[in-house]
């Protein structure tokens, strides 16, 4: 769905910059005065102010995407700075990363339990007690034995497994150049949000000139009017000319501002539904390899599926995009979108 920005009218006619009689505003401050109601700044970023323009459309209807709900920054729990939405997205994949790493070392202390139970019960059958049993009842007391060792290579094999199939996969997932990634991803966003901040201060700059060019028109015409200066109509028509180029150099910062909100705007929607998807990824392969897990548990201990089937089933039901919208909903940053800035 593509973006879209409301507009509002510019400086397209040069005589809105003319003088008013004595105590009226001039059309361009009227302008002004009307945008600030209808449109609010907030860290160089201009967002309609609500209930001043129409509801604005998801870009992508009933999915919970990052690119719907991350274009506000977000004080940090000491209220002190502002984190910007994009950040939050790029601290949820380091989150992730840290838990499937942590998930691995789960898994490895699994390993090391599964290992020595497997050592204690091949040690436990070759344990010489009762070996003098004879008759049926000591070859059942050998067959028992002998279970055990069995037994022992069953979980050893398990714990095997459960390193190359299951511990080394989360190990080694995005392990190269992730962290380099989302380096990247970052500067981007954050580049284009400084451009953004000085594009708005040479608009910030650009209002200023423009409020000055019209009191100093303003003030020259009163007082030729009332014969209290020497002031000539052609000191009156300079001052009309400043007046009229501080406007076009307004209209010409609101447009580049304008250009470069666009250009983060379209970023931040590519960006974070990349994000998204390496999220979904990142699920889904986490997903695998623990059903794997229990795969092999089944293997190594039919008679114990009773205490994996209840992870099997959560496994079962495992659903990103229902961990997506829960997530969301708790750390979300807004969900009204940016438009244009008007003059």
């Amino acid at each position: 769905m593509e973006a879209s920005f409301d507009t509002e009218e510019s400086f397209d006619d040069p005589s809105c910059l003319t003088p008013q009689p004595p105590g009226s505003v001039s059309p361009a401050r009227r302008q002004i005065k009307e945008v600030k109601e209808t449109k609010i700044t907030i860290n160089c970023v201009t967002f309609p102010m609500p209930g001043e323009s129409p509801e604005q459309q998801l870009l992508k209807p009933n999915e919970w995407s990052y690119c719907d709900y991350f274009w506000n920054d977000k004080k940090d729990p000491q209220g002190t700075t502002s984190v910007a939405g994009f950040e939050v997205l790029l601290q949820k994949q380091l989150k992730g990363k840290q838990m499937q790493k942590e998930m691995a070392e789960f898994i490895h202390e699994r390993i090391k339990i599964e290992e020595e139970y497997a050592k204690n019960l091949s040690k436990l059958s070759l344990n010489p007690l009762a070996a003098q049993e004879e008759g049926t009842l000591g070859e059942a007391w050998t067959q028992l034995k002998k279970s055990l060792h069995d037994e022992a290579e069953v979980h050893l094999k398990f714990s095997n497994k459960l390193h190359t199939e299951v511990e080394k996969p989360l190990l080694t997932f995005r392990c190269d150049n992730f962290k380099k990634d989302l380096k990247k991803y970052d500067h981007h966003i954050a580049d284009l949000r400084k451009q953004l901040a000085s594009r708005y201060s040479s608009v910030e700059k650009a209002r200023k000139a423009l409020a000055d060019r019209q009191k100093d028109l303003e003030v020259k015409t009163q007082q030729l009017e009332i014969k209290l200066s020497n002031k000539t109509e052609e000191d009156i028509k300079k001052a009309r000319r400043k007046s009229t180029q501080a406007g076009d150099d307004l209209m010409r910062c609101v447009d580049l501002y304008n250009q470069t909100q666009c250009k983060w705007f379209e970023e931040m929607v590519t960006t974070s539904m990349e994000l998204e998807k390496l999220e979904v990824e990142r699920i889904e392969w986490i997903q695998q390899h623990l059903r794997q897990y229990t795969t092999l548990r089944h293997e190594t201990d039919m008679f114990n599926q009773s205490m994996v089937e209840p992870v099997d089933q959560l496994l079962q039901n495992v659903d990103p995009a229902k961990d997506r919208e829960l997530w969301v909903r708790e750390n979300n940053t807004g969900d009204v979108r940016p438009v244009d800035m008007d003059i």
